[in-house]
């Protein structure tokens, strides 16, 4: 089983800054994928960013130029640098990760962290 512990988030006003971090953990022998998503009310889930296991990232169009992925050295930890945030940001962001665990493919969500921009 594939365990993802979600950090960070919280509330910022528009324009500010947050870091959101994740870390797998478990019987993991390779991560294909690991990234964030996030789901406002009312909609539904959205990839925000992903990075593969080749360092390519992945981003949602509206967060181009606003928000960093990056990966930690261990490979199995995920960061999300979010800048000049706006208040459409405003959403409950998710850890993905999908990947190998010993001979089984897993694909795993992390409980999710609220991230708040007020006007």
């Amino acid at each position: 089983q594939v365990h993802l512990e979600e950090s960070g988030g919280g509330l910022v006003q528009a324009g500010g800054s947050l870091s959101l971090s994740c870390t797998a953990s478990g019987s993991i022998h390779s991560i294909i994928a690991i990234g964030w998503y996030r789901q406002a009310p009312g909609q539904e889930r959205e990839l925000v960013a992903t990075v593969n296991r080749g360092g390519a990232t992945n981003y949602e169009d509206s967060v181009k130029g606003r928000f960093t992925i990056s990966r930690g050295d261990t490979q199995n930890t995920v960061y999300l640098q979010m800048n000049s945030l706006k208040v459409e940001d405003t959403a409950v962001y998710y850890c993905n990760a999908r990947g190998y665990a010993g001979s089984s493919v897993f694909d795993s969500w992390g409980q999710g962290t609220q991230v708040t921009v007020s006007s």
